[in-house]
């Protein structure tokens, strides 16, 4: 019995061989047949935008940081379905009483993809590379997360150095809380310095990192390829012998592709389309954990949005509800706060402005607006986990803004531009949103409205000094209950001053065939794929 048994077996396992080496593992989008439950074959990823740059450390959006994700490596992690800190490409590390020194101790025989070696000089080379830019347009991640670069009084880094060839020693100019919080961001990920002089400006479209996965090829607006790293590190990773993130730029397209199979895993699910996945046996819903803010922003530098009645008056004009019910089928919640309620600090007693077109209609009379006024509404081109579909959300506001003399023309172009002519502060009023990088509450207020953070992700370019204020003393305080009430009071602030239109904190909606295992969204949005399979 047991021989017939193992004869069976053996006979069905050289099938699935042959049926597997009959499958398409193309870079064209073609069908893709997975590998056995051991791992194996081309994932094929299908997302709504393509990458801006390879480069995660000149980056903001996550279309290109989720490619990060699986190139490269941090010298801290994040737990595959939560913010904790854990290991990395450093395996423990040590921060003194004072706050001001942090020593790495990192991984031993670990190589780069183009096989120079990983080690302490390699980190100290790409920390000063982003500590020595004194470019906040093209390293806006580092600006914003470090407080700026080395010799400014802002500065939280003074200086790295290696200390043999597997110790880091990091020296600070002051204590910031979240600062294990941000290294672990992708945008942190340590790159081969050879590479990168190799590549110099090229260097975006030749990655090379630590990761599961290697950089093959780029065909713009349409794949990224990805290969499996044979040296990697992690026993049993990558799972997957190619993985491959494909534009498909409309939601309901994707899907269909999924459904015929020529694309094994999407981002960017229609909340509408939820139930029709439920109810497809071959296919399994996925929901990650809201961490996110999806935003109407003013630049306050540009008339009319200088005057904060004239900023008050269009909060009152929005109807959040009706814009949740009709674009996100309860897949989200109203945002009165630039940051998610999950986050500590959050100030659940501030009062959101009611939508009332009369109020709204008084404030821009007394800010001497009777009339209304013309301005270009920006609406992003792509879809994004905390606004499923932009342009028509952008018509909603477009009427409603009507109603009280605010005429909007809709203007919007191709993604990478928007977010270049939105940070350079060209919008007047435009639409945006962010998701959470590290969990803490400093990489939303900080990050996007600290004065610090202008003309890097503060795209409002706000700046108000007791808000300047209470963000560095958050930063520096290490009781969590004390930094909590600290943000409170930042976010009582910007509420008053109204930077934004805070619209929406969604819970992203993925999809993905019955057969994909050990996917977990992450809620950062930075999504490791080294572990997920197909059987």
């Amino acid at each position: 019995m047991k021989k017939r048994l193992l004869g069976m077996l053996a006979f069905l396992l050289v099938l699935s061989m042959s049926l597997i080496g009959c499958s398409s593992n193309s870079s064209d989008g073609g069908g893709s047949k997975g590998g056995d439950s051991a791992g194996g074959g081309t994932l094929i990823y299908g997302r709504g935008g393509d990458a801006v740059s390879l480069d995660p450390a000149i980056v903001t959006d996550g279309e290109s940081l989720i490619i990060a994700e699986q190139v490269y490596e941090t010298l801290v992690n994040f737990d595959k379905k939560t913010t904790k800190i854990i290991p990395g490409l450093a395996k423990k590390w040590t921060v003194s009483e004072d706050g001001l020194t942090y020593t790495f101790e990192l991984e031993d025989g670990i190589k780069f993809h183009d096989g120079t070696d990983f080690n302490a000089e390699a980190v100290v080379k790409n920390v000063d590379r982003w500590l020595t830019s004194n470019d906040e347009a093209k390293f806006a991640y580092f600006a914003s997360q470090f407080g700026g670069f080395k010799g400014s009084d802002t500065a939280i880094i003074k200086e790295v150095k290696a200390d043999g060839d597997n110790k880091v020693i990091f020296t600070l100019n002051k204590p910031q809380a979240p600062f294990l919080k941000n290294l672990a961001m992708s945008p942190f990920a340590i790159a081969s310095p050879a590479a990168i002089e190799k590549h110099v400006d090229k260097y975006g479209e030749n990655p090379v990192g630590t990761g599961p996965f290697k950089f093959e090829s780029w065909k713009r607006n349409d794949t990224i390829t990805l290969v499996k790293n044979e040296d990697y590190h992690k026993k049993g990773e990558p799972k997957v012998d190619k993985l491959i993130f494909k534009v498909i730029e409309d939601n309901s397209a994707r899907l269909n592709a999924l459904i015929k199979g020529e694309v094994d895993l999407i981002d960017g699910l229609n909340p509408s389309d939820a139930e029709k996945v439920k109810g497809d046996k071959n296919l399994q819903l996925f929901e990650r954990p809201s961490l996110n803010v999806g935003y109407l922003g003013f630049n306050v530098e540009k008339e009319p949005f200088n005057n904060p009645k004239v900023r008050q008056a269009l909060s009152h004009a929005v109807n959040k509800e009706a814009l949740i019910k009709n674009f996100y089928e309860g897949t989200a919640e109203p945002a009165k706060n630039p940051m998610p309620s999950t986050l500590q600090g959050y100030n659940d007693e501030i009062k959101d402005y009611e939508f009332d077109l009369k109020k709204a209609k008084k404030l821009l009379a007394e800010a001497g607006y009777k009339d209304g006024f013309k301005v270009d509404l920006w609406a992003m081109p792509v879809p994004r986990p905390y606004m499923p579909n932009g342009q028509k959300v952008a018509e909603a506001l477009q009427a409603d803004f009507e109603k009280i003399g605010v005429k909007a023309n809709i203007v919007t172009m191709e993604w990478a531009t928007y977010l270049e002519k939105v940070q350079a502060g060209e919008s007047a009023l435009f639409m945006l949103g962010w998701t959470g990088d590290n969990g803490d509450a400093d990489n939303f207020l900080y990050t996007l409205l600290d004065k610090d953070s202008i003309g890097s992700n503060n795209y409002s370019r706000y700046a108000n000094e007791e808000v300047h204020k209470l963000l560095l003393e958050a930063q520096a305080e290490t009781d969590e209950a004390k930094r909590a009430e600290l943000y409170k009071k930042a976010q009582a602030i910007i509420h008053e001053d109204a930077p934004w239109v805070p619209l929406a904190h969604s819970t992203p909606l993925l999809a993905g065939k019955s057969t994909i295992k050990n996917f977990f969204p992450h809620p950062t949005g930075s999504q490791p794929m080294g572990g997920v399979s197909i059987e």
